[in-house]
């Protein structure tokens, strides 16, 4: 027997009311973080060698800057949706589940602000 209405269908909603977002948020974050990741190594390739001055220069350019804290930021929403959906499947008991959950996100939203803090710092050679 069907539990949802001709409406939660049409819309994808499942009984949890959520639907399929977080699967998609986690494809796109999957799918952004392709050139990310592809562009961070051959940046990385490219600084090989170089000192604090010239990676500082490097950083200093604000593309390179953007994608850095771009990179930081897709990188750590992604680990979060994925991290919730391992609590979420893997830990029992609800109020668990919750305290883990929310030192999970607290832990990722710390080291986020910290990367891109870290960025930006080193960025205005501060």
């Amino acid at each position: 027997m069907e539990m949802r209405s001709s409406l939660a269908r049409a819309r994808g909603l499942g009984a949890a009311r959520e639907g399929v977002g977080h699967w998609w948020s986690q494809r796109v974050t999957a799918i952004a973080l392709v050139p990310l990741s592809i562009w961070f190594v051959f940046a990385a390739i490219s600084l090989m060698g170089a000192d604090l001055v010239a990676f500082q220069e490097w950083i200093g350019v604000f593309g390179n800057a953007l994608m850095m804290v771009l990179l930081v930021l897709v990188l750590f929403y992604h680990a979060h949706l994925g991290m919730q959906v391992v609590i979420e499947d893997y830990v029992s008991g609800e109020a668990a589940k919750v305290a883990v959950l929310l030192v999970v996100k607290f832990a990722l939203f710390i080291l986020a602000i910290s990367c891109v803090m870290a960025v930006l710092l080193v960025a205005i050679g501060g």
